[in-house]
């Protein structure tokens, strides 16, 4: 369990309690003292971190897991105000010249008592948010004139736990955010006495605070702090001071308090600033800095491990010449090179090669982008690769249909990462296998069955869920899904904390405690209201939206006969029926089954809106056979085939991100390079215009009545275009005959979209 940063393991927990109950006369600070000993928690100069403990400490408190001991005085909590007078003896109005030199003066508790008071008197009089003890590693200044005294007061103290706008700003993990946030530091409390009016004064303290404070942290503390942040509440404040001092607005706050974990509270949204204290600052705090020259290959691929760097960087050419002619085959993506195209099929025959080897840093990568987003969609389903034209040079293949004349291929099983948005993060799961012509025998255990297939996926979410603290994943399924024993399995899990579970329904199953069914239980509920969402089109239908009337309810299931051991499940159950259906269609009809409570209509439509999601899956198959032609790779066995599958999955993911990126942020400046004596361009193309451009070269018209381009025009070989194709967004024109290289954006939205 996580509080404040460190980990608080069961073990630790019960020696907490069993250390508060045996000793009636322990206090809180021996308590926080012993607990940093336990964990050997201590700061960068060596010192116990007691501070920072106590807070974990309230932290568990508050959520139930230990009761510390009572207060033995609540004399610091805040400071009553009491009016002071300045030093100087009245109004202070002059030009910043006229105060003379200005100076911090720093406060220690411990030797300057009296000026530490002065500080806190200070604040709890005239600053509006009032004394209250600053948060972990602290320094304090008094603003001094040398003709007038004291001006003010300036305070600075351990940075947010999590902000938004600040995080997406630094282009940090939840993992590296853990270890180096201490180099960051919060100006908590800044203060300007009412009677000062002087112009510039306070751009001037902040510049002198931003040159000082690094050399007295590292006295106190035995390091520098790297970046500088601080809050600006809205309607009060513009924040003029902090821009005049070169600090970069960064964006708002939502409102919530750092113990606001179930936004229940709504505070005041504030400004979000920050100030570098140095250059190469991102490298300081643990991010690769963004003017990275490495392209998307290298970023996402680059960390494969096969045991011999040659294979990671073939591995990394091939994925970048697959992805730049996603339709072509092996020759004509390495442009005719017969000795890359030889190496290509060694690559794929080696047998240290194989798909779960080439996944993992993709899947690290996707782990990453799955942190930044507080919901994350584990979408699983299975389809089918047919290989029945190519059989006679295919070793290895299986049934894929009926065994009457079915035909010949392998069948895969994926999990991809969507957010509620519909973003396609990554791959998170892959599983590859060639069916037995032998049928199983009847009444064999689930592992035998190839339905353990849902069951392998959900594991996988739950190995990604354990690994994010602050992101809840949910396994989304279709129909197919609708089995007991992944009911049972992740009752299990979530337990543990594991992800939640979002299935369509099938089957009318038995409810326990009743003589009645699924369907009849929750459709005896009332309508709670109506939802409209979009049907995808499909051959033979085209795109509508449908208007549906929502019902929900809590059920218990029944376990099915020959399956007792398993017991009743409890579930939610969301039913959605299309109210007026056009002629000769089948109307919407869906019964959702979910872990996740489901207690108003909101949020029946909240989980209506992620199994909206699901069809990205079958956007990432299509993406994978006809924009990728995976069914037309000639590879010969099956061994070969999964690798380059692994390769098609990523590039598909791209291709998916890359069309939701024009759809959802077109006016974002996309950066084109043009090789062979580039020609500066006056302003940079956003994305909409690059995805028109791209678009067009797949067949896009580009017309104003015609919908944004789809995966399918984003996949065309448009290799090597030209210039007079895609034109500058100045002129619109350039020179012919130059060849343009796409640099293709990260697949993070925060660092992409901002």
């Amino acid at each position: 369990m996580e509080a404040c940063g460190p980990a608080f393991s069961p073990a630790l927990l019960r020696n907490t309690r069993a250390r508060i109950e045996e000793d009636g006369e322990l206090t809180r600070t021996q308590l926080s003292r012993e607990a940093c000993e336990w964990m050997d928690w201590r700061a960068p100069n060596g010192e116990l971190r007691e501070m920072t403990c106590r807070l974990a400490l309230l932290e568990l408190e508050q959520r139930g897991e230990l009761a510390l001991p009572a207060r033995r005085s609540c004399a610091r909590s805040r400071m009553p105000a009491r009016r002071s007078e300045s030093s100087g003896g009245g109004k202070v109005a002059c030009e910043l010249t006229d105060l003379g030199e200005l100076d911090l003066v720093q406060m220690c508790a411990a030797e300057d008592r009296d000026l530490s008071r002065e500080w806190n008197e200070l604040i709890a009089s005239h600053h509006y948010l009032g004394y209250t003890p600053l948060v972990g590693a602290q320094k304090r200044y008094l603003i001094v004139s040398e003709r007038h005294g004291v001006l003010g007061a300036l305070g600075f103290s351990a940075a947010a736990w999590r902000i938004a706008a600040r995080d997406q700003w630094i282009t940090w993990s939840d993992e590296v955010r853990s270890e180096r946030l201490h180099l960051v530091v919060c100006n908590s409390r800044f203060l300007i006495l009412p009677w000062v009016r002087v112009r510039n004064l306070a751009s001037r303290v902040l510049g002198l605070a931003a040159r000082r404070l690094p050399r007295d942290w590292k006295a106190s503390y035995g390091y520098e702090p790297v970046l500088l942040e601080s809050f600006v509440e809205e309607g009060r404040f513009a924040g003029i001071s902090y821009r005049a001092a070169n600090w970069i607005e960064l964006g708002r706050t939502s409102g919530r308090g750092r113990q606001d974990r179930k936004h229940a509270c709504r505070g005041t949204a504030k400004k979000v600033f920050a100030y570098p204290l140095y250059g190469r600052w991102r490298e300081k705090l643990g991010v690769v800095a963004q003017e990275d020259s490495r392209d998307w290959a290298e970023r996402e691929l680059g960390g494969v491990r096969l045991g011999d760097p040659r294979l990671a960087r073939r591995f990394v050419s091939i994925a970048r010449d697959f992805f730049s002619r996603p339709q072509a085959n092996i020759a004509q993506a390495c442009n005719g090179d017969r000795a890359k195209t030889k190496a290509v099929y060694r690559f794929l025959d080696n047998p240290g090669v194989t798909l779960a080897k080439l996944l993992e840093p993709h899947q690290r990568q996707t782990l990453e982008r799955m942190a930044e987003h507080d919901v994350v969609l584990a979408v699983q389903d299975s389809t089918s690769l047919n290989y029945t034209a190519h059989a006679w040079i295919m070793n290895g293949l299986g049934p894929i249909g009926r065994k009457d004349g079915g035909g010949l291929g392998v069948i895969v099983h994926d999990t991809v990462a969507v957010t509620p948005a519909g973003l396609a993060l990554g791959v998170v799961d892959a599983q590859v296998w060639v069916r037995d012509w032998e049928e199983k025998e009847a009444g064999c255990s689930i592992e035998q069955e190839e339905s353990a297939k849902w069951l392998r996926s959900y594991e996988a979410a739950a190995r990604v869920q354990a690994q994010l603290k602050h992101t809840q994943v949910v396994s989304v399924g279709d129909r197919e899904a609708d089995i007991y024993e992944l009911f049972a399995l992740a009752r299990e899990h979530i337990e543990a904390g594991g992800p939640h579970l979002l299935v369509r329904a099938t089957d009318d199953r038995r409810l326990a405690e009743t003589s009645k069914k699924l369907w009849e239980a929750v459709e005896a509920q009332p309508v709670a209201g109506y939802r409209e969402i979009a049907v995808p089109p499909r051959p033979g239908r085209k795109a509508r939206t449908a208007q549906l009337s929502v019902r929900s309810c809590e059920v218990t299931l029944r376990p099915p006969q020959g399956k007792s051991a398993l017991g009743a499940i409890r579930l939610w159950a969301v039913h959605a029926r299309e109210r007026r259906a056009p002629t000769g269609v089948a109307p919407v009809k869906w019964m959702l089954l979910t872990t996740i409570a489901v207690s108003d209509f909101d949020q029946a439509c909240e989980k209506l809106d992620w199994y909206v999601q699901r069809w990205m899956i079958e956007v990432f198959h299509r993406t994978i056979k006809s924009g990728c032609r995976i069914e037309h790779r000639q590879l010969g066995n099956v061994h070969r085939l999964e690798n380059c599958l692994a390769i098609a999955m990523m590039v598909a993911a791209r291709i998916m991100h890359l069309t939701w990126l024009g759809r959802t942020c077109p006016d974002v400046p996309y950066t084109i390079d043009i090789s062979r004596k580039p020609t500066p361009q006056q302003t940079v193309p956003v994305i909409r215009e690059v995805i028109g451009w791209i678009a067009k070269l797949g067949g896009h018209l580009g017309r104003k009545s015609d919908r944004p381009p789809g995966t399918p025009t984003m996949w065309g070989d448009f290799s090597a275009p030209t210039t007079s194709s895609i034109p500058s967004r100045s002129s619109r024109s350039s020179p012919k005959g130059r060849e343009v290289k796409l640099a293709t954006p990260s697949l993070c939205p925060a660092r992409t979209c901002g």
